[in-house]
């Protein structure tokens, strides 16, 4: 059983930057595909990115591409969300999940969730 930690939310203005962090125990946290999923009010919970168990391949959603970037450090049991020009539709309660294989349709574990507030 993997615990997943979310860390790192608040409330940004426009054009801001944000780091989430989301620190793992309880598994083989080098053996899991990484991923950051979001849920906005009113909204689904969507696909952000995902990084592979080494860290050599990453994936997004193409409203993220080039201002997010998912890293992970193996030795530290975290996974991180660097989040630069930052806009109102990235409000949302940011997810950290875990999951066995490359970019799955249901993801093995989650967790609790971290509130991102982006204002104008």
């Amino acid at each position: 059983q993997v615990q997943l930690v979310e860390s790192g939310g608040g409330l940004v203005q426009v054009g801001d930057s944000l780091r989430l962090s989301c620190a793992a125990s309880g598994g083989d946290f080098v053996t899991y595909t990484m991923g950051w999923f979001r849920q906005a009010p009113g909204k689904e919970r969507t696909f952000v990115a995902a990084i592979s168990w080494q860290g050599g391949t990453t994936n997004y959603a193409d409203s993220v591409k080039g201002r997010f970037t998912i890293s992970r450090d193996n030795a530290k049991n975290t996974v991180s969300l660097q989040m630069n020009s930052m806009k109102p539709e990235d409000t949302a309660i940011y997810f950290c999940a875990a999951a066995r294989s490359w970019l799955p349709n249901a993801w093995d574990y989650w967790g609790q969730g971290t509130q991102v507030t982006v204002s104008s």
